[in-house]
């Protein structure tokens, strides 16, 4: 009996050791792709530095920009934004919502003076050796459509970004 509860014990132990390695995310990043949109040149370029452990945001840099012939829009997000994580494990995939704390207290530290909405969440998905990062950030980026989801190669840092339809 004592052997088949140090067993299960042991099982339980091993398991959850197991998920709390699935839900590790240590990566930088730098990509960039110029391309014909809507017969317009743009540029897209993102890098980052993202290191989570469950939860707990151990460090997190985003920067990404889209450039057109005559105008651009860039974003960054960063610990000093007060952030805070979402982790939500789903066997091969590992999905992880970053958000502002408290995007007004944010915009004020950047001086931003217009209102703008509360929003603003990364999200970061993990499955297997490939990360997609999926902004939507009005509160400290402006609009959505300036930006693009993108995806990373862990292992080799290829990117990818979605084309817009």
């Amino acid at each position: 009996m004592k052997s088949a509860l140090r067993l299960a014990a042991l099982t339980i132990l091993l398991c959850s050791g197991m998920n709390a390695l699935a839900q590790q995310l240590d990566t930088h990043f730098s990509c960039s792709v110029a391309r014909e949109e809507d017969g317009e040149k743009v540029t897209y370029a993102d890098n980052g530095e993202m290191r989570l452990s469950g939860e707990h945001i151990e460090a997190f840099r985003w920067e990404s920009a889209l450039y057109r012939s005559t105008h651009g829009f860039d974003c960054s997000i960063d610990m000093d934004d007060g952030l805070q994580a979402e982790v939500h494990d789903e066997g091969k995939t590992v999905l992880w919502r970053v958000a502002l704390s408290d995007a007004h207290a944010a915009r004020a530290r950047r001086g931003f003076s217009f209102e703008r909405s509360g929003n603003c969440t990364i999200r970061l998905v993990r499955d297997g050796d490939t990360l997609n990062v999926q902004p939507s950030c009005p509160a400290l980026c402006g609009s959505r459509t300036n930006f693009t989801v993108l995806s990373v190669d862990l292992k080799t840092g290829s990117c990818h970004y979605e084309q817009k339809n």
